[in-house]
């Protein structure tokens, strides 16, 4: 995960006072697009990254006093390694997404060597780097993060998308300190009763199903949540090794032990999103998504002003620790 710490060398006025996720009011070409450099600091005069990845990165740009996260794909690397679909994937996930648990979008250009995707910039950096930083998070932290992702994933699977890919490296805060998925690259488009074959996604997060090739769907977004929740909360992930191998043979053995100081209802939680039949995982049982919701490791959560963005996030002052007041 690239960390964004120098970013707080940027004036404070920057910000903006706009909600980050509202579209431009006239739109935007890629020539009106304006870099944003660090002004102070080591790295003096370069551009502002906020990611890498396996096809490019993301910068920081302004444009009309506003900032925003341009995803910068090159084209020959996508055509070599045969992932046009994954990039038109993420192009038509966004297009439709309208929750403020899914990054914004606000177009798509391109140019000779690059696709650019232009999305909102989500100011709070990545719960990645803040995860290391605290080494693990308090139970009301990881709660509330978990939710933010229930959310996303609600949203997701009633428009028929399998996400795939959930880790907290794809998890972004905004201002608010609410968490937003990122990066809809392995995101498949499913129909009712469809299962899908491909293999992706990251080795330690991998459901069963994905492994012995049995064809999977919506089921291992709720497996991925329940290692999510074990990561937030230990400081790894439960089937844990350098060995990808070593992962994946535990994981169809699928024998993780719960330490000590975990609290009865996260474990249950977690035993329950992990179950190895994906028809008996919780989210995907007959009561769905709202199965997960009214699990008592979620009872002091309200979800309706969470949905309306109501709640005070207590991943705020993470946001404030880092920027040093």
């Amino acid at each position: 995960g690239a960390g964004a710490a120098g970013l707080w060398f940027l004036p404070h006025r920057a910000w903006g006072s706009l909600s980050l996720q509202q579209p431009p009011a006239t739109p935007v070409q890629l020539e009106d697009l304006v870099a944003v450099r660090y002004e102070e600091g080591q790295q003096q005069g370069r551009r502002v990254v906020l990611g890498t990845g396996g096809f490019g990165r993301v910068e920081l740009v302004r444009c009309r006093q506003r900032l925003f996260a341009l995803k910068r794909i090159r084209k020959d690397r996508v055509v070599r390694t045969r992932q046009q679909e994954h990039v038109r994937t993420e192009r038509r996930v966004l297009v439709g997404s309208r929750s403020p648990f899914i990054v914004g979008f606000f177009g798509t250009f391109r140019d000779r060597q690059y696709v650019y995707l232009l999305l909102e910039f989500c100011q709070g950096g990545e719960l990645w780097t803040k995860l290391r930083e605290m080494r693990c998070f308090e139970e009301p932290l990881a709660v509330f993060c978990c939710a933010c992702v229930v959310e996303a994933l609600e949203h997701l699977h009633g428009r028929g998308i399998v996400y795939r890919d959930l880790k907290p490296e794809n998890l972004m805060l905004d201002q608010r300190g609410y968490v937003k998925l990122v990066d809809f690259g392995f995101a498949k488009e499913l129909g009712r009763g469809e299962k899908t074959f491909s293999f992706c996604g990251t080795p330690e997060y991998m459901a069963p199903e994905m492994l012995r090739h049995e064809g999977h769907d919506f089921a291992v977004d709720f497996w991925m949540l329940g290692i999510l929740a074990f990561e937030l909360l230990v400081g790894r992930p439960p089937f844990h090794s350098a060995d990808p191998q070593q992962i994946y043979s535990r994981i169809l053995d699928g024998i993780f032990s719960f330490p000590a100081f975990l609290g009865e209802a996260a474990c249950s939680l977690i035993a329950k999103l992990c179950r190895r039949r994906p028809g008996q995982r919780l989210g995907n049982t007959a009561s769905g998504i709202r199965g997960i919701k009214k699990h008592r490791w979620f009872g002091a959560l309200k979800w309706r002003k969470l949905s309306l963005g109501q709640l005070e996030a207590p991943t705020l002052r993470l946001i404030k620790e880092v920027r040093g007041g």
